[in-house]
């Protein structure tokens, strides 16, 4: 197995098999190249097991990636970045060990946002980030379709009993979504031809067949129209 193919199998969504191949080839080579598919992949695998309430493991592998940035190549502090988040996910759980689990919002935020980055990548998108702060500003997801950069918002809901999730991209929304697109065009200088797109997730939180509605190319200047977008189903 070599990195690049660790790489493909992180594109494909299929992170545990990419998880164990970079663990061994990491023991015998901790190349920054290496060092950097290592940080990335625990990092996927991290979120996953706080998705799954695995949080002594979560931990064990935020000490381990710890132990990793050192090692690990990063000229424009993304890596980081992704560190610091992983810290922030499981601070945010250390903080309601008080209670049983996490919020249901938390939770369902996870689960969707995991669901729409699976999605994508099953449609063929290549994601780029994930979670990018720009001050009290984020961008749930940062892929590529093509040569387009693809900005997605992700909206979570059990239900549509207070209307549809795409409802909530509302003015305010978007005005933080414009400052946040423009400020991470600007600090990566993009040249790519660049879209927002909202995804949408309606079920129970581990329903094996919720309702996922992809809106491509959303006008992030205006409000939604009623019935002008197409429901995927996934």
């Amino acid at each position: 197995m070599t990195v690049k193919e660790v790489f493909d199998l992180r594109t494909q969504g299929r992170i545990e098999e990419a998880y164990d191949a970079i663990r061994s080839l990491y023991a015998v080579d901790k190349r920054p190249y290496t060092s950097l598919a290592m940080f990335l992949t625990a990092a996927d695998i991290l979120r996953k097991r706080v998705v799954e309430g695995q949080y002594q493991e979560a931990e064990r592998i935020l000490k381990a990636l710890e132990r990793i940035l050192p090692q690990v190549p990063d000229k424009e502090g993304w890596v980081k970045s992704n560190f610091e988040r992983c810290c922030a996910l499981l601070n945010r759980h250390e903080q309601s060990l008080h209670q049983e689990k996490l919020s249901e919002h938390l939770q369902m935020g996870i689960w969707g946002e995991e669901l729409a980055a699976s999605y994508l990548r099953q449609k063929g998108f290549v994601i780029l980030g994930r979670d990018w702060h720009s001050v009290h500003r984020d961008i749930d997801i940062i892929a590529q379709d093509g040569d387009t950069i693809v900005f997605v918002e992700v909206k979570t809901r059990r239900n549509r009993d207070f209307g549809d999730p795409v409802q909530a991209v509302d003015a305010e929304k978007r005005y933080h979504l414009r400052k946040a697109i423009n400020h991470y065009i600007k600090y990566h200088k993009i040249d790519n031809p660049y879209r927002f797109d909202v995804i949408t997730i309606v079920g129970a939180m581990g329903s094996e067949m919720p309702d996922i509605t992809h809106i491509e190319d959303f006008n992030i200047m205006e409000s939604p129209s009623q019935g002008w977008y197409k429901k995927k189903r996934y």
